[in-house]
């Protein structure tokens, strides 16, 4: 049994938690593992809604850290830190007691855009976007305001509101705590008067009480309870010393955390992520800006978001109901893919369909499927389809980031999830006409160097970053670029024949 340093990272995500161990002086994973094996349920009651339990996700954060400690063989006592992942833009809401008082209403859940739209009307667009960089929305300060007008006696109850990762430490240490960068990804954070976004609280009339301190992403949230260091079976006291949203910790997995590098993930949802030295915003909302994790007074950095909802869902929904047969793996999927024309002889496949999609401007027109031709196309068109038309979302998304100014020379992504497909590699570096680096890594490792530098165990973000290696590399190739570019523009004319 080793008794060398470790740090310990969860990624709370939609449809699973990991959790990976680090070894403190080499700077690589010894250990990950994940809980559930299967994916975790989304509960969709009515059209545009997607709840999860947050004891549910508890449940899988005790049974993947026991889990990994028993995988890497260490002594609780060896794990030095822990830091924290999370779904971004979730609701929580506990009582006085810290009980849970209704279902989290998740990222992809769409039932308060309208509200969010029409505070960015009432308020008007200038304050919004001056103060907030964003509109309202469909994030979380929004999804608050829905339950006080439709679930009265709820909201009554709220000691605090919380995001998924807030939720997650307070049962790990007993503190209710937010971050600053926590406070910007739910729309309460004023970047004019840095603080608190006391212009919308007040016109949604929310009470500030209702929400938490807030820290730096790098600092100490608490201390491990007894009850949960027993849950988790780790040590009394070990301290939470790093949390963030998945996408700006995404981007700090991958060491992201400068104007030159972007960061992109390809799961359920598709995101690019960039930085920025300065507060920039788009006039519609498509993207969103958010205080990125390194960010001080004196060195400002932000995150500039591209969500595209309706990403891994479609390759999975795919596969479980046109394929029907597990017996065909994704590898499987991707070599038809690959087998098959760039733009698919035809088919074009609009990914839309897991709510409403900030880059259509909260429009949620469903997935279509268009030119399917039985006499000619098979499963591999299908699949290429899928994926060029996700990889062509993020494209539309990526030019309106160009338009800000944000155009990293290289982007980064962990070789997991789409990114394992070769066509999808292909597709996307030829597509966006960027350099794509690969790394063996995720949100649980990030999150886990994370932990190091909150905790003082890293001395900068250099120390933290010692042993992640990049693993490939893919650059644009002219021939391949010109034909994606063709595909892309036929796939651009149906998009806007629907959006108009």
């Amino acid at each position: 049994m080793s008794n060398d340093g470790y740090l310990l990272g969860f990624d709370l995500g939609s449809s699973s938690i990991k959790a990976t161990l680090l070894n403190i002086e080499t700077g690589s994973a010894i250990a990950s593992t994940q809980s559930p094996k299967e994916e975790m349920r989304i509960v969709s009651k009515k059209r545009e809604w997607a709840e999860q339990d947050p004891e549910t996700w508890w449940n899988h954060i005790c049974t993947a850290s026991n889990a990994v400690l028993r995988k890497a063989d260490i002594n609780k006592e060896s794990v030095q830190a822990i830091g924290i992942s999370y779904q971004m833009h979730g609701l929580v809401l506990v009582d006085e007691n810290q009980t849970v008082l209704r279902p989290s209403i998740i990222w992809c859940d769409s039932r308060a855009a309208e509200i969010g739209k029409q505070a960015f009307e009432d308020l008007g667009e200038d304050v919004c976007l001056e103060h907030f960089l964003n509109s309202p929305g469909n994030f979380t300060a929004s999804k608050l305001k829905w339950v006080k007008e439709n679930e009265p006696n709820i909201y009554s109850q709220i000691h605090k509101m919380m995001l998924p990762g807030d939720f997650v430490s307070m049962k790990m240490t007993g503190r209710i705590s937010t971050t600053f960068t926590g406070l910007s990804e739910g729309i309460l954070w004023d970047y004019k008067t840095e603080g608190l976004a006391h212009k919308l609280l007040n016109h949604y009339g929310i009470n500030e009480s209702l929400i938490p301190d807030a820290l730096p992403s790098f600092a100490e949230h608490g201390k491990l309870s007894a009850e949960a260091a027993e849950a988790l079976g780790l040590q009394t006291g070990t301290p939470v010393a790093y949390k963030a949203g998945d996408q700006p910790n995404n981007a700090f997995s991958l060491n992201a955390l400068h104007t030159k590098t972007g960061a992109a993930t390809a799961g359920t949802s598709g995101v690019i992520y960039g930085i920025s030295d300065q507060p920039v915003f788009d006039p519609k909302s498509r993207v969103n800006t958010f205080i990125h994790v390194n960010h001080t007074e004196s060195t400002p950095s932000y995150g500039v978001l591209l969500c595209i909802n309706g990403t891994g869902i479609l390759y999975r929904w795919i596969r479980q109901n046109l394929i029907r047969d597990e017996t065909i793996s994704y590898d499987k999927m991707n070599n038809l893919a690959l087998s098959t024309p760039i733009g698919a002889d035809g088919i074009k496949i609009l990914p839309f369909g897991n709510g409403s999609e900030r880059i259509l401007e909260n429009l949620n027109c469903g997935a279509r499927f268009i030119a399917l031709d039985f006499n000619r196309h098979e499963t591999g068109h299908i699949l290429r389809a899928a994926l060029e038309g996700i990889v062509f979302s993020m494209k539309y998304g990526f030019s309106i980031m160009k338009n800000l100014g944000i155009a990293p020379d290289t982007i980064r992504a962990g070789r997991a999830n789409l990114f394992l497909s070769p066509m999808f590699r292909e597709a996307f570096s030829n597509s966006t006409e960027s350099v794509i680096e690969l790394y063996d890594t995720d949100g649980s490792e990030g999150a886990a160097r994370g932990a190091g530098i909150g905790a003082g165990i890293f001395s900068d973000e250099a120390e933290a970053f010692a042993g992640l290696k990049i693993i490939e590399e893919i650059e644009p190739n002219k021939d391949k670029t010109q034909l994606y570019a063709e595909a892309y523009h036929s796939w651009l004319d149906e998009l806007r024949a629907i959006t108009g």
